[in-house]
């Protein structure tokens, strides 16, 4: 039957990269900046949230991909698949709106993040040793 589910958060995060790509993008032609930020501190923010979701991204779907594989519930598979959306959209806005501070979004978009990786490997290493 496949990744069905994986499949749709695979997909939403797909579309969450492509969005914040078009930010970068824009910056970019704004400021007629080809490479690199040019010193531009809304670029580069752009370009860290960008980035940051590009570098989280990865292993969730891996991790997430595997669970589905292993028999994780679905129900299990949504929770996180949703958590891990509301995360990414909340850290996005939150290193945005604080401008690189400290942002509500920001800590709890990161918080929710590190329990997705946490919950999703300590599931993974349970289907392992056959818990």
């Amino acid at each position: 039957m496949g990744l069905l589910v994986t499949g749709l958060y695979a997909s939403l995060t797909g579309l969450l990269v492509l969005a914040l790509s078009y930010r970068v993008v824009k910056y970019r032609r704004a400021n007629a900046i080809g490479i690199g930020s040019g010193g531009n501190k809304d670029l580069s923010l752009a370009m860290r949230v960008h980035g940051n979701l590009l570098e989280n991204a990865p292993i969730v779907l891996i991790l997430f991909a595997a669970a589905e594989f292993n028999g994780m519930p679905s129900y299990l598979l949504h929770v996180f698949g949703t958590l891990w959306i509301v995360a990414r959209l909340l850290h996005a806005i939150g290193l945005t709106k604080g401008k690189g501070g400290y942002h509500f979004g920001r800590f709890w978009g990161v918080l929710t993040t590190w329990a997705i990786l946490l919950g999703l490997s300590v599931a993974n290493l349970g289907f392992f040793i056959g818990l």
